[in-house]
C-alpha cells in the first residue's frame, strides 16, 4: 500500500504572486492532500496517516526537478529534461529502500490518442495568476486517470510534470490539480496546489540525469 501512495504521488508531482512575466526559472513550492471515497477503516486510515504534504519544485526552461519529504511515504525526486527526453525517479522509503528508475519520455501516437483533453470554462485565481480548466482523462493499460487542472501560460509550461504525461495538448502550467485514479484496488483523490512561487537562478546540478550512487535500478 505505501509503495503505490509513492507512486501515486510521484505521478501527481509530481505552485507569493510575482510580475506577471514569464518566469523560466525559479522554486515553487505546492501542498497535497490525498483523500478516497473508499468505506474500508484500513485504507482511510493509512491515507490519513500521510496528511498534507508540500514538495518543492525547481523549474530552469524545459527542465524540473520535485522533491516530496514525508515520514511514512519517504523521499521521492523527479527530475526530467523534456530536451532529452527523460525523467529520473528516485526514492528513498521504509518500506522499498533506496532505488531510482530512469526512463525515456515517450508520447507516442498511441500514448497521445489515450488521452482526452478538454479545455473548459472555469477559471480560478491562485496567487494573482488567472488559470484556466483544463480536463483530461487518460486511459492506458485498462487504468484510467482523471484529472482537473487550472493552468496559467505565465509559468514556462515545458517544465511541468503534467507536460511530460500530456505533451503539447495541455497549454499552461498547472496551479491547481485534482487527479482521480485507482492504484491497486483503492480508489484515490489527490490534490495539489501551488502555495508559492520564487523567481531566481536554480544550479544546473539540481537537473542532473546521474542516478546517485548506492541506489539500485528499479523496474
Amino acid at each position: 500500500m505505501k509503495k503505490t501512495l509513492i507512486l501515486a504521488l510521484a505521478l501527481s508531482m509530481s505552485f507569493v504572486a510575482l510580475a506577471q512575466e514569464k518566469i523560466t526559472e525559479g522554486i515553487l513550492v505546492s501542498k497535497q492532500t490525498i483523500s478516497t471515497p473508499s468505506d474500508n477503516v484500513q485504507t482511510k486510515m493509512q491515507i490519513a496517516s500521510l496528511g498534507e504534504m508540500q514538495t518543492t519544485i525547481y523549474i530552469k526552461g524545459v527542465k524540473s526537478r520535485s522533491e516530496l519529504s514525508n515520514p511514512q511515504s519517504g523521499d521521492v525526486t523527479t527530475i526530467s529534461d523534456m530536451d532529452k527526453k527523460e525523467v529520473l525517479m528516485i526514492m528513498d522509503s521504509p518500506t522499498i529502500g533506496k532505488g531510482y528508475m530512469l526512463q525515456k519520455i515517450e508520447l507516442t501516437e498511441e500514448v497521445l490518442n489515450s488521452i482526452n483533453l478538454v479545455e473548459g470554462t472555469e477559471t480560478k485565481t491562485i496567487l494573482g495568476y488567472e488559470c484556466k480548466q483544463y480536463t483530461v482523462k487518460i486511459n492506458q493499460g485498462g487504468q484510467e486517470i482523471e484529472m482537473e487542472l487550472f493552468t496559467t501560460d505565465k509559468i514556462a509550461a515545458e517544465a511541468s510534470q503534467q507536460a511530460t504525461m500530456l505533451g503539447d495538448k495541455l497549454k499552461g502550467f498547472p496551479l491547481y490539480s485534482v487527479t482521480k485514479m485507482n492504484q491497486l484496488g483503492t480508489d484515490m483523490i489527490i490534490t495539489t496546489e501551488i502555495t508559492e512561487i520564487k523567481k531566481g537562478e536554480v544550479a544546473d546540478e539540481k537537473f542532473s540525469l546521474t542516478p546517485p550512487e548506492g541506489y539500485r535500478k528499479m523496474n
